[in-house]
């Protein structure tokens, strides 16, 4: 498992350079460009956010893969911000209830091993009016969805735990929190697996003390 975690870490960054530099990057920009104050980067992989969040905010970015994290550490300097570095996971997030401005997934959702854990550990972080960040590639629709469900199980392993047919928006909803989509788009071929993808944000759902939301 080490020596497969390496293998993906190491072609990480060569392997979604296309991508990042046709399509994701100026996604990236323009969905962290507005943030202030403290923000957690939730599975911050090997630093493509890095270079996007703006002078504003200070991020705690966490990623709890060894190899993953050697290679964010050697990007912090294209940072433009404060930025640390924790090896937690996404059920497991180093901040205290209501203490964060912002959380941030990116590409991330499709790898956690519960999406209602780490949704339920980004609500407990949030501050009120905090807002959830995301740009994740989700479930498709008919045909396209039985093809995400077959291959499933080979892409799981080959990508390091990568679910291509999760309805993220969906669970995000579940999780309690009231979903602002601002784009749908895809990579290459829209067969393709890991389309289509979303870009948008979330903020939670007001409570009332006895526990029914409004």
């Amino acid at each position: 498992m080490g020596l497969k975690s390496a293998f993906f870490a190491a072609r990480y960054d060569s392997a979604t350079r296309f991508a990042e530099t046709q399509v994701l990057s100026q996604r990236r920009a323009a969905l962290l460009s507005g943030l202030q104050g403290r923000v957690i980067d939730v599975g911050a992989g090997t630093g493509a956010n890095l270079p996007y969040f703006p002078p504003s905010c200070s991020v705690v970015a966490v990623e709890p893969d060894a190899n993953m994290r050697n290679r964010l550490e050697a990007k912090i300097g294209t940072a433009r911000t404060d930025v640390t570095i924790d090896d937690g996971e996404a059920a497991r997030l180093p901040a205290a209830d209501s203490s964060v401005d912002a959380v941030v997934y990116t590409l991330v959702l499709c790898t956690v091993p519960d999406q209602a854990s780490a949704l339920a550990e980004a609500r407990r972080v949030l501050k009120p009016g905090g807002k959830l960040l995301f740009l994740e590639h989700v479930r498709g629709f008919g045909a396209h969805a039985k093809v995400q469900d077959l291959v499933r199980p080979v892409w799981h392993f080959a990508a390091q735990g990568c679910n291509p047919n999760r309805d993220t928006v969906a669970a995000i909803a579940a999780a309690g929190f009231t979903v602002k989509l601002d784009e749908e788009f895809f990579i290459g071929p829209k067969w393709q697996p890991l389309n289509p993808l979303v870009i948008g944000t979330a903020t939670a759902t007001a409570t009332l003390r006895n526990g029914s939301a409004r």
